[in-house]
């Protein structure tokens, strides 16, 4: 052997890692050798790139195994050839085996064949068995639901609407789940509800029924307690003379004492028998209540009777005009106290049905219609008798009401009252009728065939215009609104002078005046107002407003004068007392609305000004199609409405409309809509403006030479507009002095956004690239100047 050549000692590095390496080499032929996971120890070698080591501990370990193979195959050699003799002897026997297991199966399945049958028989008994058990309950389950529906229908039909919803109940709450009938729960599932909703229109019809009954009893309830109250008072004051009688005697006989004992019982008696259950039936009430309970419907029916009873108290508290008020004043006031009897009833044992509050309301609701009524009738009273009448029933009333713990002060104060209404109802009257003359309105020119309907219509209210009498059949301006009011404020005022002629008062006009500026500036002109606001929907009746308002005009002329004659005041300090047209709020309505409805119409038609070419190159020599529509609208309008409007206001409503289209010229070219303008497209604007112009000029035989001018200025912001574009300078729209004189009706604003529109776009600051050397064209230039100038004053 050689020696190992000699080697530099290493640092402490290196003799660490040859340690580690033997280290590594010690646990792989340790692991080879256990036969333990290589894994490890390949992942790691491999990791490190040295593999050798690993390849040359298997290669050793292979060859050490190999030896130790060879030595068992040649110990085992004879015993696995003896075991193969043994198997081949036991071949016999298992083939014998093989034969008695197969005779053995045959007789297996020969005999087990009738147990295999009746087993099937069985399970298939065992199925049948289950189903028909389920079948048995399925049926006992619906037996017992069709008992309670039968249960439910007979309640129905018998009217038990209580034991029915309970029926009901129950076959929602424990068998409708549990029904397997997928037919009969769809039916449960419908019908349940339309039982429901069947019980409550019953009780609901029940309920109405009582609710129209209860009126009847509620007026005989009352008439019966005001009338104790009467003989509670007679019988007080028999025992005040009786008493005073006593005294005067000196002595109180026993006799009169039981006297007295017996009349207080007596009382007693009486009331209790008032408060008695068979006064008043609740029982159909207190039934539809109870039945909204059980349905979950308390709060819905708690106001449902409430509603109906502040309905019904309305209704009782309006007196009729059918029958005076001191032959109706006692059942009226009746019918009110046997309602809060009533009522006082149910608070008492309704449980819950109505509260202390929603009570004291319709009392407090009640009183202050008894006292508008007392205020109002008291003012028609012109005998002491008769108020003393009335005055002696209220008190009895507040008597009889007292007893149930409603407080009557109010209704005492106005019995402290005696001043005169008649005029406040006499207005409410006419107001009454002014309302449903106008809303009879057709808002048609009223057709008078006969010279007497022209004289009842007309001259009688001095509404004509010539004192020659047209042909007949006449067709007026105005609608049949017009002197069904005439009728009715000349009857005011009639009733009015009338009334305080008989007054003592001798220089009464000033108050026929000042009621009759109320019936006309309040009444007629709010409902003209509301009719306007409320009533009118198109042009064609609006229109007729406005005629009947030029007409009222003259009759108020007519009202002033006729109440000056019939107050025997001459017309000439009527004259000199007379103050502005008192409608003039509802003539301005009845414009504004004609106006504004114009302007509608004339929007449809300013939609087809979106169909304009705004940047062709053509200009259209007849006008854009948007301005023919207007033209001949317009000149349809005008044809109309000269048959029935005045000229002056024909006139306004004519300048609104003209305005009203050049501001949505202005508007669209000023807006979104359009994005860039042609020189072309607003010279087509000019041609337009030009037709209007040649509009307004056709109206020169109906206006006046300033009407006309004024007429025009309509239209001139739109018509300066153009005539600053279409000129060759149009910077001189900052030059104050021109701007003053030629377009002061432009903002300066609306002017930039229609001329950035209108620039020219190779004028821009990217288009001056390619065409810097050019010259650039003087009305572009004047544009852009423009442009500038406006951006720095805004």
């Amino acid at each position: 052997m050689h020696s190992p050549k000699p080697r530099r000692k290493p640092g402490p590095t290196t003799a660490g890692a040859d340690s580690g390496e033997k280290l590594d080499e010690l646990l792989i032929s340790s692991a080879i050798c256990n036969g333990e996971d290589l894994g490890p120890f390949v992942r790691k070698t491999f990791g490190t790139g040295k593999p050798e080591t690993l390849l040359h501990h298997l290669k050793l370990f292979a060859r050490s195994k190999e030896s130790e193979i060879e030595e068992v195959c040649k110990a085992h050699y004879q015993d696995f050839i003896h075991a193969v003799d043994d198997l081949k002897s036991l071949l016999s026997d298992v083939d014998s085996l093989k034969s008695s297991l197969s005779d053995s199966n045959s007789k297996l399945q020969s005999i087990a064949a009738p147990l295999l049958s009746s087993l099937d028989s069985l399970v298939e008994a065992q199925t049948v068995s289950r189903n028909v058990d389920l079948a048995i309950r399925a049926v006992t389950h619906c037996v017992r639901v069709m008992e309670l529906v039968s249960r439910a229908n007979h309640h129905l039909q018998s009217g038990s609407f209580y034991l029915a919803l309970k029926c009901v109940d129950s076959i929602e709450s424990d068998f409708l789940e549990k029904t397997q009938s997928s037919t009969l729960k769809r039916m449960l599932e419908k019908r349940i509800p339309q039982i429901r909703g069947y019980v409550e229109r019953k009780v609901s019809k029940e309920l109405g029924d009582w609710l129209v009954e209860i009126r009847v009893v509620s007026r005989n309830l009352g008439q019966l307690a005001i009338g104790e109250a009467s003989a509670a008072r007679q019988r007080e004051e028999e025992l005040r003379m009786k008493q005073k009688e006593a005294e005067e005697q000196s002595r109180l006989s026993l006799r009169d004492c039981v006297y007295a004992l017996k009349e207080e019982e007596d009382d007693d008696e009486y009331e209790s028998d008032l408060e008695g259950s068979d006064a008043f039936d609740l029982t159909p009430l207190y039934r539809a209540y109870h039945i909204h309970q059980t349905l979950s419907l308390e709060d819905r029916f708690k106001r449902y009777y409430f509603d109906n009873r502040e309905l019904q108290l309305k209704s009782d508290s309006q007196v009729s005009s059918m029958t005076p008020f001191l032959e109706s004043h006692q059942t009226f006031f009746a019918q009110i106290a046997g309602f809060f009897i009533v009522e006082d009833r149910v608070l008492r044992t309704g449980g819950g049905l109505i509260s202390r509050q929603e009570v004291e309301f319709l009392w407090d609701l009640a009183v202050g219609n008894m006292c508008a009524v007392l205020e109002d009738q008291f003012s028609r009273m012109q005998t002491a008798n008769h108020l003393l009448l009335i005055k002696d029933y209220v008190s009895l009333l507040g008597v009889s009401l007292r007893r149930y713990g409603y407080t009557v002060d109010a209704l005492l104060e106005v019995l402290s009252k005696h001043r005169d209404k008649y005029h406040e109802l006499l207005l409410s009257d006419c107001r009454k009728q002014m309302i449903e003359a106008l809303a009879a309105d057709k808002f048609e020119q009223m057709l008078m065939k006969k010279e007497y309907e022209y004289s009842m219509n007309v001259l009688s209210f001095q509404l004509q215009t010539s004192d020659i009498a047209p042909a007949f059949p006449y067709i007026a301006p105005f609608s049949t609104t017009v002197p069904d009011c005439c009728r009715i404020v000349r009857s005011f005022i009639e009733d009015s002078v009338s009334f305080m002629s008989h007054g003592g008062q001798l220089d009464f006009y000033d108050v026929v005046k000042k009621y009759l500026d109320r019936l006309l500036g309040e009444v007629l002109d709010e409902a003209l107002l509301k009719l306007i606001n409320t009533s009118v929907h198109g042009v064609s009746q609006a229109m007729q407003v406005a005629a009947n308002m030029s007409v009222f005009e003259r009759a108020c002329d007519f009202f002033f004068r006729h109440a000056a004659q019939l107050s025997g005041v001459p017309l000439r300090m009527a004259e000199r007392g007379r103050r502005h047209f008192p409608l003039t709020k509802s003539q301005n309505a009845a414009e504004d609305t004609l106006s504004g409805l114009l302007k509608n119409k004339i929007d449809g038609f300013m939609t087809l000004i979106e169909n304009v070419n705004w940047t062709s190159d053509d200009v259209p020599q007849g006008g854009n199609e948007y301005m023919n529509e207007l033209i001949i609208y317009l000149e349809t309008l005008v044809s109309t409405a000269q048959q029935i409007l005045p000229a002056k206001v024909l006139k306004r409503v004519l300048r609104d409309v003209l305005a009203h289209i050049s501001e949505r010229i202005v508007g669209t070219l000023c807006g979104d809509v359009v994005k860039r303008l042609s020189m072309a497209a607003i010279k087509g604007v000019d041609v337009d403006i030009q037709l209007l112009e040649s509009f307004t000029e056709q109206l020169k035989p109906l206006l006046t030479d300033k009407e006309a001018k004024e007429m025009k200025t309509a239209f001139v912001e739109i018509r300066q507009l153009i005539n600053l574009l279409l000129s060759s300078h149009p910077e001189n729209f900052v030059n104050p002095v021109i701007r003053e004189r030629s377009y002061n009706a432009l903002d300066y604003r609306k002017v930039a956004a229609v001329s950035e529109k209108l620039r020219d776009p190779s004028d821009s600051i990217f288009g001056t690239f390619g065409t810097r050397g050019s010259r650039q064209n003087p009305k572009n230039k004047s544009l852009d100047t423009l442009i500038k100038r406006l951006k720095d004053v805004s």
